[in-house]
């Protein structure tokens, strides 16, 4: 049987941390190895235990979750850290990214989505809040929309081009957006087409390049 994963939790109220806790000890192959209430609290945590992940909240007394992602990561640099906030807010799902974060998880939803959470970014892969998925797609969000020789994107190319950059596979983004998998392999033919890429190394780079996952201007 393989070892469960080992999972910390930080966030400054010790009632949050125990409904969190309860959820994940539900799961035979997760295991909480520790609690932290603050920043500091965290990075002796994950120096010492080094979880496969952190679950951090952004709003900790002695500093930001967001200013404390860096240094957790030196830590321990395999610990994958997956934000935990009340901030439905695209600006700060980028700037977490930009830290280094691996997730990106509504409070409100924890009761839900934490154990799939916890899983994706576990297994190397991004995790955000569909809800916010769809704020970083809207007409009026920051940076330009990606075009290129073939045309803009449309709404769903532009969604697709989003998850390929968050390293979702073609049948998790099928999965994700409720359509086949074929669909998804037609849009990205179509993306590349249009964008005159080759190839997936490519696709992310040029969607970073666009700022899809950027920071917006004015931090």
């Amino acid at each position: 049987m393989a070892e469960p994963l080992r999972v910390a939790l930080c966030d400054d109220h010790a009632i949050v941390r125990s409904g969190l806790r309860r959820i994940l000890d539900e799961e035979p192959d997760l295991e909480v190895v520790g609690e932290a209430g603050t920043a500091a609290e965290a990075l002796d945590l994950v120096a010492t235990e080094r979880p496969d992940v952190l679950v951090l909240d952004i709003g900790l007394p002695d500093t930001s979750g967001l200013n404390a992602v860096e240094g957790l990561r030196r830590a321990s640099p395999a610990t994958r850290v997956l934000m935990l906030t009340v901030h439905d807010d695209v600006a700060y799902l980028r700037r977490a990214f930009d830290a280094g974060a691996s997730g990106y998880l509504l409070k409100e939803a924890a009761d839900v989505e934490l154990v799939q959470a916890v899983h994706e970014v576990a297994a190397g892969r991004s995790y955000v809040h569909p809800r916010l998925g769809a704020a970083l797609l809207a007409p009026d969000a920051p940076g330009p929309r990606p075009a290129g020789p073939g045309g803009e994107l449309s709404g769903r190319e532009l969604e697709v081009l989003r998850l390929i950059a968050l390293g979702l596979t073609n049948p998790e983004i099928a999965k994700d957006l409720y359509v086949s998998v074929r669909t998804v392999e037609t849009h990205r033919a179509h993306i590349q087409q249009k964008l005159d890429v080759r190839n997936r190394a490519e696709l992310v780079r040029l969607a970073r390049d666009w700022g899809l996952l950027d920071e917006p201007p004015g931090r």
